[in-house]
């Protein structure tokens, strides 16, 4: 670790307010095949834990569905010593791994299936419909947590992910492409997280 690194690293470790407990990083199917990605990527997992993260969620943005088969069991191969649970297109089974990966299950689908779902227990007299309140919502959604803070790199342009789980999550975009993607600019982005008052939507 380089001195400015060392410098970056000890200001998050003297920092008075909480690390973010609960991480989601915005990719690509583009970032993760290129040539060294997921070693790429097991460095900003061990990075997330080493500054107190307890939960870090992937989304994976799919273009063509015939690559998450090779993603996917390149995501079972990773070499980190924490669980990796992987939901697809058409998964509904909630997870709290802590790391969770989605590929190409966008917010849009996950709210819609839940909504079915409640509509089906409605239909079914098992719910009434004046009685849903936002927890039983939540409690259908396969990513359960809300992230403290959303890193997106390459672009200032959110994406179809966690789009109700993350209504009061920190967004932080940075011009870094993920291949460039340093432990600096992780550490950039926690202190950034640091100096934000967060508000919840007040």
């Amino acid at each position: 670790m380089g001195l400015y690194d060392r410098y970056l690293a000890l200001r998050v470790r003297r920092a008075e307010e909480s690390p973010p407990a609960v991480i989601a990083v915005v990719l690509t199917e583009r970032d993760l095949l290129e040539q060294g990605a997921y070693d790429h990527l097991e460095a900003l997992l061990s990075w997330a834990f080493e500054y107190g993260a307890d939960r870090i969620i992937l989304y994976v943005s799919v273009l063509d569905d015939r690559v998450i088969p090779t993603l996917e069991r390149s995501l079972e191969d990773l070499d980190v010593a924490q669980e990796v649970a992987i939901r697809g297109p058409g998964d509904s089974s909630r997870t709290d791994a802590p790391i969770q990966a989605s590929l190409g299950l966008g917010g849009k689908h996950e709210f819609a299936t839940t909504v079915e779902s409640l509509a089906e227990q409605v239909e079914a007299g098992q719910l009434s419909a004046e009685a849903i309140t936002e927890h039983d919502l939540e409690a259908h959604l396969v990513f359960p947590d809300e992230p403290d803070l959303v890193i997106k790199t390459g672009a200032e342009r959110l994406s179809d992910f966690l789009i109700w789980q993350s209504v009061y999550s920190e967004l932080y975009f940075t011009d870094v492409n993920w291949r460039n993607l340093r432990k600096r600019d992780y550490l950039r982005a926690l202190l950034d997280y640091f100096d934000r008052q967060r508000r919840y939507g007040s």
